[in-house]
């Protein structure tokens, strides 16, 4: 892994480098893509910022609830300190992490949200599907070189030895994170060939979820980081790969039921 490193005086992690990267190369992408089917860039750029926002967010609430113990206990300080320094601190080891499913999540709902009141066509929806598995390369690969979502111990592999998480150093772990990055950029030179050919057209979102959380549920099993929680004997990104799928299957029958009726003489 490659450890925190000053520039200008301001310490830097390269996931966070990392995750820029991926942030810019997913948004020229959309801009891109948006601008070849002759739609408002400015449209595209307001979906991303607000898209990113709600990210952002619920990543990090997602990361909260993965450690209900300690969401009490900080809120607890709240009430018997108020906003002190001692309470910040509770509140960033709490919700301070990210959970990449927590931020799609929020990520959909805050698009969603904008793409109905701006009232867009549904190519918006499509090329933020594509781009998403653009972004979630990256950061995969930030995850990687930062030393997280470390996998199992395993006899092929790397050798931590300054991860900040404790347990993951010192013995060969196989690289999940980069088996993952590969099949992100898989699933989107997958999703981006039907964008070019205008196939399933408004369901490319419905597809990339189900084949993420396909995806996910199996990688799972390669990761090493327990901490993470459990629901059900599932992990917590198991479990919300079971919901998605469900849910994306309820989806795509309903809509061609949907379908039919309205072909229906």
């Amino acid at each position: 892994m490659i450890p925190p490193f000053e520039i200008f005086g301001k310490t830097f992690s390269i996931y966070t480098i990392i995750i820029l990267i991926g942030l810019f190369a997913a948004g020229l992408f959309a801009c891109a893509q948006i601008k070849r089917r002759k739609l408002d860039v400015d449209d595209m750029i307001v979906v991303l910022l607000i898209c990113g926002g709600g990210a952002v967010l619920g990543g990090h609430i997602l990361y909260g609830l993965t450690h209900p113990s300690l969401i009490p206990q900080t809120f607890a300080l709240l009430f018997q300190t108020g906003f002190s320094g001692e309470f910040w601190q509770s509140l960033l080891l709490t919700f301070g992490g990210s959970v990449f499913y927590g931020g799609l999540l929020g990520g959909m709902a805050a698009g969603g949200v904008c793409w109905k009141r701006k009232r867009l066509p549904t190519d918006f929806v499509d090329v933020m599907a594509v781009s998403v598995p653009l972004f979630h390369t990256f950061g995969r690969i930030g995850c990687f070189l930062g030393g997280c979502c470390y996998g199992i111990e395993c006899s092929v592999g790397f050798v931590y030895t300054q991860n900040p998480i404790e347990i993951a150093n010192g013995v060969r772990r196989f690289p999940v994170q980069l088996l993952e990055a590969l099949f992100c950029f898989l699933l989107f030179l997958a999703l981006f060939a039907l964008l070019r050919r205008g196939l399933c057209r408004g369901k490319l979102l419905a597809l990339y979820l189900s084949v993420y959380a396909v995806g996910r549920f199996l990688l799972e099993y390669l990761r090493g980081d327990t901490y993470r929680g459990f629901v059900l004997g599932l992990s917590t990104s198991q479990f919300i790969s079971v919901l998605i799928l469900a849910g994306t299957a309820v989806y795509l029958c309903a809509d061609r039921v949907r379908t039919s009726r309205r072909a229906a003489p």
